[in-house]
């Protein structure tokens, strides 16, 4: 094509010279330089390529401003195409070799109209299947953006980009990617409905993952390295080191204790960390911060030792004692039996709370384990070296109810020195349960009955202190003497039976059995018997049988003593009658004996 245009242009030069160029003659058709018009006219359309509309061709970028782009495809006159239809290739140059569809071809006039657009989309299916299964790397305009990600222009053809799908890390804006023209990889093609989704993130991670290899494979356990505070999580900091990412575990990030990685580093926050371990195959890094510093324990007072007073700061609460940091990253322990004297002491946080300032005593320390114990209990006198001469067996004290079970009641003497009152020696009367005598927090009066100086357990009474009302009932209700009782319940064994006073007695079901030979029931009043007092279980027996029975045994015994008499009288005197009376006397022995 090009030799052809230079023989027209020789052939034109050879014919004539420019300044003596006839324009009138030419504008009427005649002959010009010896040559024909027509055949000038055919040596010029060698020099154009052939046009056709409806086709998509091959341009040439001739020129390129804000609102135009020319494209010459090798005819009379060049193309212009809107700019916009370029803005998914910002890097678009003159020179540039692009696809046009030829919408209308070149008339006498010599416009020729084009499009860019529709080449595009007549080949970009094509061109998207391609670029999906070569595994190619394109370019996309993000037009706007949509529920749940972004529609990007790819090859002419929307394409959606979800928004897990953008970056690696977590977008906050997603309007800040509009209007920009980014790499993706094709990830996903619904053939059937011409669906298209694209990635960003699977170029990045590809490209983190080449630079993770790269990293790894110059790791060093031990080495220094400077990275970004990129994400933080309860368990940790996630840090930058320039394309991977390493883990810094909360418990390497400071040598005491933390509540929360935040308290230490912030997001974007320059640091440098030590390698502490990596693996190639699952590609992770461990990494540390705390241990760029001293360890504390090895900067501890040397002169510190047993018995020594400290202070420090309640860091930790556990259920068996309360740590407490006397430097940071140094701690010792208060077991919760160091807490208090109190045996009543069992759970720390009953005695103290995060944050506390306090004072201890070390009992215990262990350089090479970096492990100590305290106390604080130590710090005040044992209420239970002089106990004996405090509170001696049979005095009688002041003390406050803290708890009741169902055995008795724990009542605190002073702070530290507390004993047990037994339900039995808590009121002299019959109780199911403690609190029917006294409620947690009430002052009662208790007499010391016994000491376990090894185990700090007294032994306590309050029933001493009272009046003991079998003293009255004993008075009240001798044996043998007859009351009045009402009976209040019956069981298999016997009866209950309700006194004057509210005194209570028991008699056995054949003790109340009546004259006429029935049973005694619920309710009904009768005379009983006094039959015996057991003091030992507060127990007064009682008979209403015997009340009735003893007095016809006393009839039976007196009747049978005047018969005694009577015929002893009688033999007596047999001696002395004569054999006259002698019948008479039989006859009056025999009524006697018959008791007439």
């Amino acid at each position: 094509m090009a030799e052809e245009i230079k023989e027209t242009k020789a052939m034109l030069n050879a014919s004539v010279a420019p300044e003596n160029f006839d324009w009138d003659a030419f504008e009427g058709g005649e002959v010009y330089g010896g040559a024909n018009r027509e055949e000038i006219r055919a040596a010029y359309d060698k020099t154009l390529s052939k046009i056709v509309a409806n086709e998509v061709v091959e341009g040439e970028v001739t020129s390129i401003n804000k609102r135009e782009v020319v494209v010459t495809i090798g005819g009379k006159s060049e193309g212009v195409i809107p700019a916009p239809e370029f803005r998914y290739n910002p890097e678009l140059a003159v020179g540039d070799k692009v696809e046009v569809y030829v919408e209308s071809a070149e008339d006498k006039k010599g416009q020729l109209v084009l499009s860019h657009k529709k080449a595009r989309a007549l080949k970009s299916w094509d061109r998207v299947n391609e670029a999906f299964n070569n595994d190619e790397i394109v370019k996309g305009f993000v037009k706007t953006r949509t529920k749940g990600g972004m529609i990007v222009d790819v090859f002419g053809i929307e394409a959606f980009l979800p928004g897990s799908q953008i970056d690696i890390k977590p977008i906050r804006d997603y309007d800040s990617y509009v209007n920009q023209t980014i790499d993706f990889k094709i990830v996903k093609i619904n053939q059937e409905f011409r669906n298209v989704v694209v990635s960003h993130k699977a170029l990045l991670e590809a490209e983190q993952e080449a630079k993770r290899a790269e990293l790894i494979g110059k790791l060093e356990k031990g080495q220094i390295l400077e990275g970004e505070v990129k994400n933080i999580t309860n368990y940790g900091v996630f840090v930058d080191l320039g394309g991977v990412d390493g883990l810094i575990h909360i418990t390497d990030l400071s040598w005491g204790r933390i509540n929360h990685p935040e308290d230490v580093v912030s997001i974007e926050q320059k640091i440098k960390v030590v390698v502490l371990d990596f693996n190639e195959q699952q590609k992770r890094i461990a990494l540390g911060l705390k241990q760029l510093t001293p360890h504390p324990w090895d900067n501890l007072d040397p002169d510190l030792k047993v018995g020594d007073k400290v202070k420090g700061k309640v860091i930790l609460l556990a259920d068996y004692g309360a740590f407490i940091e006397i430097e940071p990253g140094v701690e010792g322990l208060v077991h919760v039996s160091e807490m208090s004297w109190s045996p009543r002491l069992h759970n720390a946080q009953e005695f103290l709370k995060v944050g506390d300032e306090v004072e201890a005593q070390i009992l215990s320390i262990d350089r090479d384990a970096r492990k100590m114990s305290l106390g604080i209990k130590q710090l005040t006198s044992n209420p239970w070296e002089n106990i004996r001469s405090k509170y001696p067996v049979g005095s009688t004290h002041k003390a406050v109810v803290r708890n009741i079970t169902n055995f008795g009641v724990f009542a605190e003497l002073e702070d530290g020195v507390e004993g047990l009152v037994h339900i039995s020696d808590l009121s002299w009367n019959k109780i199911k349960h403690p609190s029917e005598v006294v409620a947690i927090g009430d002052s009662i009066d208790v007499q010391i009955l016994d000491f376990d100086e090894a185990n700090h357990k007294l032994s306590l009474g309050h029933k001493q202190l009272l009046p003991n009302p079998w003293d009255e009932i004993e008075a009240k209700y001798p044996v043998g003497s007859t009351v009045e009782g009402t009976i209040a319940s019956v069981t298999d064994k016997g009866a209950n039976i309700t006194l004057e006073g509210d005194a209570e007695g028991f008699a056995f079901t054949r003790e109340i059995v009546k004259e006429d030979g029935k049973t005694a029931v619920a309710g009904e009043t009768l005379p009983f018997k006094v039959v015996e007092l057991r003091r030992s279980t507060r127990r007064i027996l009682l008979s209403h049988l015997r009340t009735y029975q003893e007095i016809k045994e006393k009839a039976a015994a007196v009747e049978s003593d005047n018969t005694k008499k009577a015929v002893k009288k009688i033999n007596s005197n047999l001696e002395k009658t004569t054999l006259g009376d002698i019948d008479a006397l039989a006859a009056l022995k025999e009524k006697l004996e018959r008791g007439e």
